[in-house]
């Protein structure tokens, strides 16, 4: 049945870049959208790379994103759940969403079960075949040892550094994220199918592919690549009977 409350997923704001000015623009239009979907969520999920980088020394993080980190602390308080799954550019966190915001932070895909339905929920990247360089990369960059040596660095040169490799990458991107590849070269469309064949979900929600997607996968099941809010603003949302991904209009 149709709820009166419902279920938010959104991912991909990419704050930081590509400068402050444009960034800006971008973080008040999610604090809007936030704001209009506060009074009728019942959950919200935010599937990575809010940050164009993230990096949590012990005591230390990035500085700016005050308004969408004061608005996620202020649904939060409110009493509604908001769960975070990292992101290939906010990889990096500790503990400063748990304790600070209230928001559980996830690593790898998850299963929910919502309003009846089975999701399996996260980022995205690094999922299905292919990808073998970015794949090793993140090995390296999930390592303890490695994330260690890199909070030795004075957050002037690890900030700068970080920020500069976030960049070059958006950059190496360029439009491929804009064309469908085709059900055959989709790296999370094959992921999902080799899943289904093991265990029913109704819903897999990803990001990271920036390209607003909603596929028919076999036995009823859906994939869902949640675009960005950098060209396109979208979200899909969850009414316990459909999902809609809808392109934001604020």
């Amino acid at each position: 049945m149709t709820s009166s409350k419902k279920i938010y997923f959104l991912s991909d704001f990419h704050l930081g870049a590509p400068n402050a000015a444009e960034s800006l623009v971008r973080e008040k239009r999610i604090i809007r959208f936030l704001d209009e979907i506060k009074n009728d969520a019942a959950q919200i999920f935010i599937l990575g790379d809010l940050f164009d980088f993230w990096f949590e020394y012990k005591k230390v993080v990035p500085k700016g994103y005050v308004r969408i980190l004061g608005k996620l602390a202020e649904i939060t308080d409110a009493g509604i759940p908001i769960h975070f799954f990292v992101g290939n550019h906010d990889m990096w966190m500790r503990d400063y969403f748990q304790k600070e915001l209230n928001i559980p932070v996830y690593f790898e895909p998850v299963a929910f079960d919502l309003f009846g339905k089975k999701f399996l929920i996260g980022h995205g990247d690094g999922l299905g075949p292919g990808d073998h360089g970015y794949k090793f990369i993140k090995k390296i960059f999930r390592n303890k040892a490695c994330q260690w040596l890199f909070g030795i660095l004075p957050p002037y040169i690890g900030m700068g550094l970080a920020d500069y490799f976030s960049k070059k990458s958006r950059a190496q991107t360029g439009q491929t994220d804009e064309v469908f590849l085709g059900e055959d070269k989709e790296w999370l469309i094959i992921y999902c199918k080799e899943v289904l064949k093991t265990t029913h979900y109704d819903y897999f929600i990803f990001g990271h592919r920036h390209l607003p997607l909603n596929v028919s996968l076999s036995g009823n099941s859906r994939y869902i690549n949640l675009g960005d809010w950098i060209k396109y603003n979208t979200y899909a949302c969850f009414n316990g009977n459909e999902l809609e991904l809808i392109y934001y209009k604020g």
